[in-house]
C-alpha cells in the first residue's frame, strides 16, 4: 500500500475519531433526565476513574504498541471508543458511567498508536510533514464535531442524546480505517530496522560531531551509548533489553538542563490543563445550568480549539530567544494561565467571562506545549524523543492523579468545583513562581559568567601589559 494512501487513511481515522458532536455538552447529559446522575457522583465518582485508568494503562499500552507494531493498539482504540458511546447511549448508573471512562482512559492512552504509526512507514525527512497533515486533522476533527454539536443544539432543537447517537456512529466510521491500513514491519524499539542496525556507529558519531556546540548535551554522548540504544535488537529485541535501553536514554536525556526545564512545565502545566479542562464543563453547569438556560459549550470548545491551533501555528515566528529568556516567557504565561483560572471563579461568575477565560487559557497552553516540544525535540532523535514524550506525560499524569486523590475524589476532600478552581488557579501561580526562580538563577549565573570572563580576560591583558616592558629592557640589556 503506498506511504500517500496509508497516510490517507490515518487522516480519516483521526477526523472521525476526533469528530464527537456530543463531548463539549458531556456533563449535562449526565446530569440530565437521560443518566440523571448527581453533580456529586459526576465530578468526584465518575470523571476520576478517567485519570486513574489512563495514568495505569499509559506504561503498558506504550510498550504494547511497538512491540506489536502500532495497527493492533490502533484497532483497541477505535473499539475502545464504540464501546464507550455504546455504553453512553445505553447503560445507567454510577458504576455503568465508571466503567465508561475506564474504556475512554484506554481509548485515552492508546492515542499514542496514531501518532506512532506513520514513522514506521514514511522515511524520516517526511516526519514533520505527515506529522503536520496527523495533528492538523484530528484538531480539525474535534473543532468540527464540537461546532455541529452546538448547531445541532442550537438551531435544530436536537436531544443531547441525539448528539451521542451521531458521535456513536462516527465513531464506528473511525472504527473501521484502521482495518485497511498495512501491518509495519518495524518499530522503534522491539522491531528495527537491519539497516539502522548495521550502521548505528558513524551516524552516530556524525551527530555528536555536528551537534557537540549547537545542541543539548542528549546527543553528545558516548558513541558506545548511542551505538547500543541503536544496535540493541537488529531484528527483534526482548523485554529487558528495551527496558535497559529506555532507562539508559533516560538517564542520558535528562541530564541536559535546558530539556529539565521544559520537561518540568510540561508535566505541571499538562497536569493542571487536564484538571482544568475534564472539570469546566461541571462549572459552567454550576454557573449557567443547562436545565434552565441555553449553553454554548460547542462554540467555546470550538473556537478554543482553533485559536490553540493557530497559536500553535505562529509561535515559530516569534522572535524570541527561548535558549536566554525561556524560563521568563514560562513565567509570565504561566502566571495569565493561572489569572484565566481564577476569572473563571472570580466573584462576579459570569459565563461569558468564563468561557473568554477558558478560550485564553487552552490557547496559552497550546503555543507553550508546541514551543517545548519544538525545543526537546530539536536535541533528540526520534527514539528518545518518544521515551522523553511518554515520561513526561506519565508525570504530568502521576501529579494529575496526586491532585485528584486529594482535591476531586469522594475518597478525599472532595471539594465542589469551585473550590477546585481556586486551587487550580493557585497551581499556575506556583509554576509561575517556581520558573521566575528559575529565571533568575539563570540570569545570575549568566552575569557571574561574564564577570569572571571578564576578569580573567583583564588578568590576561594586566600580565601582557607587564611583561612587555621587561623584555624590552632585557632586549635592550643584551644588545648593550
Amino acid at each position: 500500500m503506498p506511504v500517500l494512501d496509508q497516510t490517507l487513511v490515518l487522516c480519516v481515522y483521526g477526523f472521525f475519531s476526533n469528530l464527537r458532536p456530543s463531548e463539549p455538552f458531556l456533563t449535562a447529559y449526565l446530569l440530565g433526565p437521560d443518566k440523571n446522575l448527581t453533580e456529586t457522583q459526576v465530578v468526584n465518582e465518575i470523571y476520576p476513574v478517567w485519570t486513574y485508568s489512563y495514568l495505569v494503562l499509559l506504561f503498558p499500552i506504550f510498550l504494547a504498541t511497538d512491540f506489536l507494531r502500532y495497527k493492533p493498539v490502533l484497532v483497541l482504540q477505535a473499539t475502545s471508543l464504540v464501546v464507550t458511546y455504546v455504553m453512553l447511549l445505553r447503560a445507567q448508573g454510577m458504576l455503568a458511567m465508571q466503567l465508561l471512562e475506564f474504556f475512554f482512559g484506554l481509548a485515552t492512552a492508546s492515542e499514542v498508536a496514531y501518532y506512532s504509526y506513520i514513522y514506521s512507514v514514511v522515511k524520516p525527512a517526511h516526519y514533520q510533514r505527515v506529522t503536520g497533515y496527523c495533528r492538523s486533522i484530528a484538531l480539525f476533527g474535534s473543532a468540527a464535531g464540537s461546532l455541529t454539536g452546538q448547531l445541532l443544539l442550537s438551531v435544530v432543537k436536537v436531544q443531547l442524546v441525539h448528539l451521542v447517537i451521531i458521535t456513536l456512529t462516527t465513531a464506528t466510521v473511525a472504527f473501521v480505517a484502521p482495518w485497511f491500513l498495512p501491518m509495519p514491519k518495524r518499530s522503534l524499539f522491539f522491531h528495527k530496522s537491519p539497516a539502522a542496525a548495521e550502521k548505528p556507529s558513524s551516524t552516530a558519531l556524525l551527530e555528536q560531531t555536528k551537534d557537540s556546540e549547537s545542541k543539548s548535551p542528549p546527543n553528545s554522548q558516548d558513541v558506545s551509548t548511542i551505538s547500543r540504544s541503536s544496535v540493541t535488537g537488529s531484528h527483534s529485541s526482548g523485554l529487558v533489553e528495551v527496558l535497559q535501553v529506555l532507562f539508559d536514554d533516560f538517564l542520558n536525556c535528562y541530564r541536559c538542563r535546558s530539556l529539565l526545564a521544559w520537561s518540568l512545565w510540561w508535566a505541571l502545566a499538562t497536569c493542571g490543563y487536564f484538571q482544568v479542562i475534564n472539570y469546566a464543563q461541571a462549572l459552567w453547569e454550576n454557573i449557567c445550568p443547562s436545565q434552565d438556560n441555553e449553553i454554548y459549550n460547542g462554540y467555546v470548545e470550538t473556537m478554543s480549539t482553533l485559536l490553540g491551533a493557530l497559536a500553535a501555528l505562529l509561535v515559530g515566528y516569534l522572535p524570541v530567544c527561548w535558549s536566554l529568556w525561556g524560563e521568563l516567557v514560562l513565567c509570565v504565561l504561566s502566571l495569565l494561565m493561572a489569572l484565566c483560572v481564577f476569572a473563571m471563579v472570580c466573584y462576579v461568575r459570569n459565563i461569558w467571562l468564563c468561557y473568554s477565560a477558558y478560550v485564553l487559557f487552552r490557547a496559552i497552553y497550546m503555543l507553550l506545549i508546541t514551543v517545548a516540544t519544538y525545543q526537546i525535540a530539536a536535541s533528540l532523535n526520534m527514539q528518545r524523543y518518544a521515551l522523553v514524550f511518554g515520561v513526561n506525560t506519565f508525570m504530568a499524569l502521576l501529579l494529575q492523579t496526586l491532585l485528584t486523590v486529594v482535591v476531586v475524589d469522594s475518597a478525599g476532600l472532595g471539594l465542589d468545583v469551585f473550590t477546585q478552581f481556586l486551587i487550580y488557579g493557585g497551581y499556575f501561580a506556583v509554576i509561575s513562581v517556581v520558573f521566575l526562580l528559575a529565571a533568575l538563577c539563570k540570569l545570575a549565573s549568566r552575569r557571574r559568567s561574564k564577570q569572571e570572563e571578564e576578569a580573567l580576560a583583564n588578568s590576561r591583558a594586566g600580565t601582557e601589559s607587564d611583561s612587555s616592558p621587561i623584555s624590552s629592557f632585557d632586549i635592550a640589556g643584551g644588545c648593550v
